[in-house]
């Protein structure tokens, strides 16, 4: 029976038990407990011996009546709160709480209680005590009281929230590790309105509706997590959360982010996956708004502009604007635009030691960077060009010099001891692999072995560096070009970094049939993982290995290959003659 429906003065089992135990005539005392307690309709009475000839038991009729009144009663109770003055329609739910909450806990009632909760925008704090002490009333209230728990109390929202900051970082990382290798779709390929119709950030932006106090609250764990692991991905859900609450047209929240215009200019740069003059202009209009007393706010943008996506579209800029300048004749520090691409890259690199600092200041950005490394990057850019150039002249017309195979020392130097520099030079490595510049790429690959906190080596560059090497396939067949990317980049880091033996094993497993079955041999051996290997990396070896095996012929078709050869049968002397 109901819990609570003595409270509302309506009897229940104990009270039929009761009349049952101190009556003389059961058969009367249950009719007259039907009459008292059934639906109190007078023209139903004379209806219901028709039920019983049918053998229609009265638990079964009126179960169904009970369910028809309690969908008109949640349809009623949705009308009343949107209908009339708002005071009045909540006056009415907040007496309609009080009379139906003691039978919160009945399956058949607990629907209209909990519909009536959540259309009330500020539940009594002695019925949500109630409801957050009972973990099954907590399951199953509406997201809209949920809120109401959460904003006063910040740890049962982490242990929300937590499970789904989690599952986002591994959605992330096993993107990065995905096995199909396509310049085409590769982990930048999703639009930034795809990414944010993912599910976390959609239970996410679910969870917080209009709540600002919600909204502060994840924009804190993010912070925390960030500086505790350093893992960029928190970033990109920073700005992916204000984006989709931007969608939704979310004034409450997106009037007091001060990061909001400055997120949503940045977003569409991201979407055409290049920073054009007029919204360079925004961008440093919102950079150079920052007042005095509110530097806090770099501390937030430049967590948006660490965000890889974000990071992506300024890199990318960055290089198409080097190859204008040189066709313009012009050198870096002569481009305005250029430079407020390495005042972003420099803010979005910085972020972390901002946030760990509270030191909200933007990075000074190094005059070496501008005045000699990107020229540097320029001449290379330059012997790329002249030397395409060359390739497609007649051969009466080319020039004696060949490509030039080693770089000034000052490059590597620049990628071990400058950030900027380092991501920059590595996005160049990215252009001339997709390129498919061979000569380019071999004469670049020797700086790579040592960068600015092992840049090269981290997961974001090597899933689009093996992703365009796909386009250099036909190279993986030469003993030279193999050596210089396995043997001196890529081999002598595995033993140390597991995620660079997890990407490696990628490039093969999509490539094998293109390497020569020596060197294939080879690098079956230096592959294999050591024991105390993860799980994940083992799995991808044994996928190499039965790969190769599909390839080596079967020792039956082996034989039945072999040619035959037909030999004359002897033939036997005549017999001699008698």
């Amino acid at each position: 029976m109901f819990a609570g429906l003595q409270d509302l003065g309506v009897a229940n089992g104990e009270d039929l038990k009761e009349t049952l135990t101190n009556c003389t005539e059961p058969l009367k005392a249950i009719e007259q407990f039907q009459t008292e307690n059934g639906i109190l309709l007078p023209t139903l009475q004379s209806a219901l011996p028709f039920l019983d000839l049918h053998g229609t038991p009265r638990l079964e009729f009126h179960q169904s009546v009970f369910d028809e009144l309690r969908e008109k009663l949640l349809e009623r109770v949705s009308s009343i709160a949107s209908e009339g003055k708002v005071d009045e329609r909540y006056k009415k739910l907040e007496d309609l709480l009080e009379k139906s909450f003691p039978l919160v806990k009945a399956p058949s009632i607990q629907p209209v209680v909990m519909c009536v909760m959540k259309h009330l925008p500020k539940v009594p704090d002695k019925k949500l005590k109630l409801v957050m002490a009972d973990k099954d009333l907590y399951k199953a209230c509406a997201v809209e009281v949920k809120r109401q728990i959460w904003q006063d109390n910040q740890a049962l929202f982490g242990d929300e929230v937590s499970p789904l900051l989690k599952q986002y970082i591994l959605e992330k990382e096993n993107a990065l590790f995905s096995c199909d290798l396509s310049v085409l779709h590769n982990f930048f390929s999703p639009t930034p309105k795809m990414r944010r119709q993912g599910e976390v950030v959609q239970k996410l932006t679910q969870m917080i509706g209009k709540n600002v106090k919600l909204y502060d609250m994840v924009l804190q764990f993010l912070r925390t997590l960030f500086l505790r692991t350093r893992n960029v991905h928190y970033c990109t859900l920073r700005a992916e959360l204000l984006m989709s609450l931007h969608d939704l047209d979310i004034s409450e929240i997106c009037s007091v982010d001060p990061c909001h215009k400055f997120t949503w200019c940045l977003d569409a740069c991201i979407r055409e996956r290049f920073v054009d003059n007029k919204r360079a202009r925004e961008l440093q209009g919102f950079l150079d708004g920052v007042k005095k007393g509110q530097e806090q706010v770099l501390g937030d943008l430049s967590m948006i502009l660490c965000d890889p996506f974000a990071i992506n579209t300024l890199a990318l800029s960055t290089i198409r604007h080097l190859q204008e300048l040189i066709g313009q004749d012009m050198l870096p520090r002569e481009s305005p635009d250029l430079l407020l691409l390495l005042r972003m890259l420099t803010l979005g690199q910085g972020a972390w030691d901002m946030i760990d600092s509270q030191i909200f200041k933007e990075p000074r950005m190094e005059v070496d960077l501008i005045t000699r490394f990107l020229p540097l990057l320029m001449s290379f850019v330059v012997d790329d060009h002249t030397f395409t150039v060359d390739q497609k002249l007649p051969l009466e017309d080319k020039g004696p010099a060949t490509y030039p195979t080693t770089i000034p020392d000052l490059f590597p130097k620049f990628l071990q001891e400058h950030r900027i520099a380092c991501e920059i030079g590595l996005y160049y490595v990215l252009h001339i692999t997709k390129q498919r510049n061979k000569n380019a790429l071999l004469r670049m690959l020797p700086a790579l072995g040592e960068t600015f906190n092992d840049l090269a080596f981290g997961d974001i560059f090597l899933h689009l560096f093996t992703s365009n090497l796909t386009l250099l396939s036909d190279e993986f067949a030469q003993e030279e070009f193999c050596t210089s990317l396995f043997d001196d980049f890529f081999l002598p880091t595995c033993l140390r970094k597991e995620n660079v033996h997890r990407h490696v094993l990628r490039l093969l497993l999509h490539l094998h049939h293109k390497v020569a079955p020596a060197k294939l041999e080879s690098l079956q051996k230096a592959l294999e993982p050591p024991k105390q290997s993860g799980e994940a990396l083992k799995e991808l070896y044994n996928q190499l290995i039965e790969k190769l095996e599909l390839r080596k012929p079967s020792p039956v078709q082996g034989a039945a290959e072999t040619p035959t050869v037909d030999l004359p049968l002897p033939t036997a002397a005549p017999p001699p003659s008698l």
